[in-house]
């Protein structure tokens, strides 16, 4: 058992971080800006709620953070009474906040001045994947702390990869965010079109997926699609963050993403529909909105 600090408890880190409680029997603090969350989260899952995320941190083993943003990073982390205030020596520090490479490095540094590690790790699979404990985490960090920390983050994981040097979580959490967009507007246009057509989508999805188009959102998604229902998982407004991190990145490296532009465009339409809070998959609505 492990003595561990969760700071961040929204949609991603609060089942998360039960899992820890329910599932790894670690002793668990949690901070959340908004108290009556982390108050929730020790009457359902136990542990206790600390004042502050110098206070969570203060002994822990491991420190994660869940957070919205860099600012908000650098807020819970870096601030008078951030995290790494308490941080120490032979700690490690865990990000699970879908961030820029910058700031995962930045943190690494200094982690390292403190005698701690630091990974940063974004997730992928949604709310149903940290509620269910099946995350895809990938890590960019030294080998020493991912080792160290590979086993806690099993506990809601069903793969853990240590990709690079720091920053090259974030970098992969790019690269999956880049082909999960494309993905998803070209079954969005493929249903519209099936559905234009007057084809039995139940079918055609039913053939076509045993072959070459086959892909996770086309097996999980289509019918929720076709049934204009977009309430499972994440918001158009977290990608459209998303993109704009990778957009920086991609500035700077010099790599073309023509599609993803388009893709985030149309995403600004979703949002001008009211579908800010909408699941990624509602792409689809932009197309038939003269339908409905």
């Amino acid at each position: 058992m492990s003595k561990v600090a969760w700071i961040g408890l929204g949609v991603m880190g609060f089942p998360m971080a039960g899992h820890l409680t329910t599932r790894g029997g670690h002793d668990v603090v949690v901070f959340n800006r908004t108290r009556a969350k982390a108050e929730a989260f020790v009457a359902r899952f136990g542990g206790k709620a600390a004042g502050s995320p110098a206070e969570a941190a203060d002994g822990a083993d491991f420190v994660f953070t869940c957070v919205g943003n860099d600012d908000d990073l650098r807020a819970v982390t870096l601030g008078a009474d951030g995290a790494f205030a308490a941080l120490g020596q032979g700690a490690v520090f865990i990000d699970h906040t879908t961030a820029s490479a910058t700031i995962a490095r930045e943190l690494h540094a200094a982690a390292g001045e403190h005698g701690a590690g630091a990974l940063d790790a974004p997730v992928s699979g949604g709310q149903s994947g940290a509620e269910n404990g099946t995350l895809t985490v990938m890590v960019g960090g030294d080998a020493a702390d991912f080792d160290q920390a590979k086993t806690v983050i099993d506990v809601y994981a069903r793969a853990v990869n240590l990709i690079g040097a720091s920053g090259a979580g974030q970098l992969t959490k790019m690269v999956n965010q880049i082909c999960i967009g494309g993905l998803i507007e070209g079954l969005a246009e493929a249903l519209h079109f099936g559905m234009r057509a007057g084809l039995d989508m139940e079918k055609v999805i039913d053939t076509i997926s045993k072959g070459a188009a086959q892909s996770w959102q086309m097996d999980n998604r289509w019918q929720t699609m076709t049934a204009g229902k977009f309430e499972f998982g994440f918001a158009v407004d977290w990608v459209r963050k998303d993109f704009a991190i990778l957009f920086e990145e991609a500035r700077r490296n010099g790599a073309e993403l023509p599609v993803t532009a388009l893709v985030d465009q149309f995403y600004a339409e979703i949002q001008a529909m009211g579908g800010g809070r909408w699941d990624t998959s509602s792409l689809i609505a932009r197309l038939s909105r003269e339908e409905s």
